[in-house]
């Protein structure tokens, strides 16, 4: 992956390794978020990963709808191969909010007293701002 020596970017490239807890996914993730779709070799050479790596991990990221893909056609012999996109970051903090949410909740509805009557929730709620700081 590309190394920016922006201190910025190196934050919110560890912020997305915290959220799907894999190296792999957050390096395809942010390289797709800098691009306007990509193929799977080009996701090999723009990360460094290995390349069974990022077949296995784009296929993973698909099943869990970390990204999309469209099928483009080929004109020359052989299977006709996918483009890669993400999911909008903000889907993507919605999704890890709804993760966090449960986890809080159980630790909310730790009942020792024996008491079931008060049940606790935990919500998260994302603000989307139309303007950009």
């Amino acid at each position: 992956m590309q190394r920016s020596g922006n201190k910025s970017s190196k934050n919110i490239e560890k912020t997305i390794r915290d959220i799907f807890k894999s190296r792999a996914k957050s390096c395809i993730y942010v390289y797709l978020l800098g691009k306007n779709g990509a193929k799977t070799e080009q996701i090999i050479k723009g990360t460094k990963l290995h390349p069974s790596t990022v077949r296995e991990t784009l296929s993973k990221m698909y099943d869990q709808k970390q990204i999309y893909r469209k099928k483009v056609k080929n004109d020359h012999i052989g299977k006709n191969p996918y483009i890669y996109f993400p999911i909008p970051p903000i889907e993507l903090l919605k999704k890890y909010t709804k993760e966090i949410e449960g986890k809080l909740n159980k630790i909310a509805n730790l009942d020792f007293s024996g008491d079931k009557q008060n049940k606790n929730s935990v919500k998260i709620k994302i603000i989307e701002r139309a303007d950009k700081i």
